[in-house]
């Protein structure tokens, strides 16, 4: 493991932002389990980087894994209870592309010995690193709010049905987050009604927003699921454009600042 595990950046606002799913890498010693297709990562939160680059304006911090998702999922809980029973699932250490479709090599898919291995080298840091800096954040200011930030291809038939809304805000069914948080994030949006908008959809928010979103410990979470189809495209090579991510970025920074001003609000004296 050569590689950084992961990169956070601290910020000076109570205000962190998590990117789960935007690593690549897969180790070395990892790779011949794999089929060829799946070292294209393909089912990576593409760009969010690039999509995001207000983040330092703003003064948050960022926390982002090196590794991808197919290696373990961070949104996924340790035990890999599923998040949406009764629906398709992603593992912790997933096993499928989101089209179904097996990653591993016939027989060499992780043992349970394995999975435990990932959870302990990849899972436990980066959760240990966005718990601390949650603390130290709302050490300084009283309270916190946590930012999870995805994307995901508009239409994949294994996970859902139809074309996903182009904005899909989760919080686990308004359990993570204060509601008056929630209004300011729906009426951002309903400032540019030609972006289509779901609150609590099929994407409530995963383990990051459900386990860490506590309002009566003054820490609130919010997952934002975006299609990428409103910044880049959705097939290989999954090229980043300039022009439409900058039609989406005032809306999405707007989104973030919004929700930020709601949350100090709880707090105002």
């Amino acid at each position: 493991m050569d590689e950084q595990m992961f990169s956070l950046q601290r910020g000076s606002v109570p205000l962190l932002v998590s990117m789960p799913h935007v690593g690549s890498a897969i180790p070395l010693e990892l790779q011949q389990n794999y089929t060829p297709e799946a070292l294209q990562v393909e089912d990576t939160d593409w760009h969010l980087h690039s999509l995001y680059n207000f983040l330092p304006e703003l003064g948050a911090s960022v926390l982002t894994p090196a590794y991808s998702r197919y290696v373990i999922d961070l949104n996924r809980p340790p035990d890999d209870a599923p998040m949406y029973p009764g629906a398709s699932n992603t593992e912790l250490c997933p096993t499928r592309f989101f089209s179904g479709a097996p990653l591993y090599r016939p027989g060499c898919e992780p043992a349970p010995e394995e999975r435990a291995r990932r959870r302990e080298a990849y899972w436990q840091p980066y959760h240990a690193a966005l718990l601390a800096e949650l603390e130290r954040l709302k050490a300084l200011h009283g309270f916190a709010l946590l930012w999870d930030a995805h994307s995901i291809r508009s239409q994949i038939p294994w996970l859902f049905e139809g074309r996903l809304p182009d904005l899909n805000i989760g919080t686990a069914g308004g359990a993570s987050a204060d509601p008056a948080i929630t209004a300011a994030l729906v009426r951002a949006c309903a400032a540019h009604p030609q972006r289509t908008t779901a609150v609590n959809g099929r994407f409530k928010g995963g383990y990051i927003t459900r386990h860490y979103g506590q309002p009566a410990r003054a820490v609130h979470a919010v997952q934002l699921e975006m299609c990428q189809r409103v910044y880049m495209q959705e097939t290989p090579p999954f090229a980043y454009n300039p022009a439409l991510a900058a039609q989406i970025q005032p809306l999405l920074r707007n989104m973030v600042a919004d929700a930020l001003s709601a949350c100090a609000s709880c707090y105002e004296k």
